[in-house]
């Protein structure tokens, strides 16, 4: 019985040593992100006559104005340009390549698109003869012997060959050929084909004009332009016969959003605070309306920028500068937060974190009995200061359940890759991803408001509140004790 009340006692002076004397200034501020704004602001954002908010189209620009305007009524500096219109808006362009049509022909004998061969690449190619040359699975060994510069070569894939045709690219190839010759693999490349053909693959960068021409080809094709079967095929193995290929390139225009707060003494660092306000669209019955992925986090976004605001206007504003950004094209590929790392508004060296909030308004089936739960990814990758912190706000003021499952390295879902934190982590900035898991409705048309846990996501927000003023206003800069994995 002793050894049971003293294990009690050392648990609550852990978490007594933890938790830290609260500041009542900041729970003034947090105080003012309410169940009810919230509210307002996600009904707003994951509406029907917002359409799914997909990149480039109606509604997310819609939800780009309305997220605008918020941060301009509270006054909010833009800080893209000096354009009155345009200052709140990074734009940048993206392009959507559809694979129209593709063939081979040898003699008479023509092999179409997504039947016996899947044209992949995103480069138009006028139609010429071609000698192909065999290079077993395109390995560096393979190509010891092999300039593959200004050439054409055919190789044997077993898995992903995707890598191999980058590889290729970058030695100068003029094409390659890739070999499926399993049945159902080549069943599945022919699933994506039909996807790039009608919905088009999405890059930041306009694709080459001239560049690698890349087909997929069956075993029958294969066997058909070698004269022999794919295992009889043997290094430098010749083919000759004609290909063409169309690509169509759309331009399509997108913006993140962005408010900025300076800071006082040290007003030349900077808080990142993000959360992509796109979803999937529509297609020609329903809308995905995309209220917890993630018109919570935007929701998140735009009551933290208000909290902060109504702090510095009553002569509490951070020491550090505060920039607030829903960001675009998350679900294209983390598009528009790639884009702001790229060409960045504030100098990356002096943002000492990001915090992301993508989905924070449901509970998943894991914590069906223990509601009182967020899931934390990233806190400990790069700054053991940062987790620590997040740990002593958690146990000051929210006391939620902080549960690190996604954050094991070898977790399969490999979460902390897949939403806009990444961008900055990867450059070195110490981040927190929160994220309430995955749910039935995951990116389907029943993730409705209806559905959100409101009194859950104001919470959650403002765990992130007291997160952010406390790396706000801290003295010193985060430590960054860790290197990008």
């Amino acid at each position: 019985m002793k050894f049971l009340r003293l294990t009690l006692s050392l648990i609550v002076l852990s978490f007594s040593a933890l938790a830290q004397e609260k500041d009542e200034t900041a729970m003034k501020y947090a105080e003012t992100i309410t169940q009810e704004d919230l509210t307002e602001h996600l009904t707003t954002l994951a509406s029907d006559k917002m359409e799914g908010r997909e990149t480039g189209e109606k509604g997310q620009k819609m939800a780009a104005e309305y997220i605008k305007n918020h941060f301009a009524s509270l006054g909010l500096r833009g800080p893209v340009s000096d354009t009155k219109e345009d200052n709140y808006f990074q734009k940048f362009n993206l392009y959507i390549s559809r694979r129209t049509a593709a063939s081979i022909t040898q003699k008479k004998k023509e092999f179409k698109n997504l039947k016996d061969i899947v044209f992949w690449s995103n480069a138009s190619f006028d139609e010429q003869k071609i000698e192909a040359v065999y290079v077993n699975k395109a390995t560096e060994e393979d190509l010891e012997s092999f300039e593959v510069k200004d050439k054409f070569v055919v190789f044997e894939a077993d898995g992903q060959f995707t890598p191999i045709l980058k590889g290729l690219e970058e030695k100068g190839a003029k094409g390659a050929f890739v070999i499926v010759e399993d049945s159902s693999k080549m069943n599945l490349v022919i699933r994506y084909g039909k996807y790039y053909s009608t919905q088009g693959s999405l890059t930041t960068e306009k694709p080459k004009e001239n560049g690698m021409l890349s087909m997929v080809l069956s075993a029958s094709a294969t066997e058909t332009l070698f004269k022999k079967p794919v295992e009889e095929l043997e290094m430098g193995d010749e083919a000759s016969f004609k290909a063409s290929a169309t690509v169509e390139i759309e331009t399509i225009q997108t913006e993140n959003v962005l408010g900025y707060l300076e800071g006082g003494e040290l007003k030349d660092e900077l808080l990142v605070l993000t959360a992509h306000y796109d979803h999937v669209g529509m297609n020609e019955t329903e809308i995905y309306n995309g209220a917890d992925d993630d018109g919570s986090g935007t929701s998140a976004v735009l009551e933290l920028a208000e909290a902060f605001v109504k702090a510095k206007k009553e002569g509490h504003g951070p020491k550090r500068s505060i920039l607030f950004m829903t960001v675009t094209g998350e679900e294209k590929g983390l598009l528009g937060s790639a884009h702001y790392v790229k060409y960045p508004i504030f100098p990356l060296k002096n943002t000492v974190v990001n915090l992301n909030i993508d989905m924070i308004g449901r509970t998943d089936s894991i914590h069906a009995e223990n509601r009182e739960f967020v899931y934390l990814i990233g806190s400990d990758r790069l700054s053991s200061d940062l987790h620590e912190l997040s740990e002593n706000m958690n146990s000051t003021y929210t006391k939620l359940d902080l549960d690190y499952t996604y954050n094991a390295e070898d977790h399969p879902d490999r979460i902390y890759y897949r939403s806009d934190h990444w961008n900055f982590a990867k450059n070195g900035i110490p981040i927190i991803f929160y994220f309430n898991g995955t749910h039935e409705d995951y990116h389907k048309p029943t993730d409705t408001v209806d559905k959100i846990e409101f009194d859950l996501l104001k919470k959650r927000t403002h765990l992130v509140f007291y997160t952010a003023w406390e790396i706000a206003n801290r003295d010193q800069r985060l430590v960054v004790d860790k290197k990008v994995e």
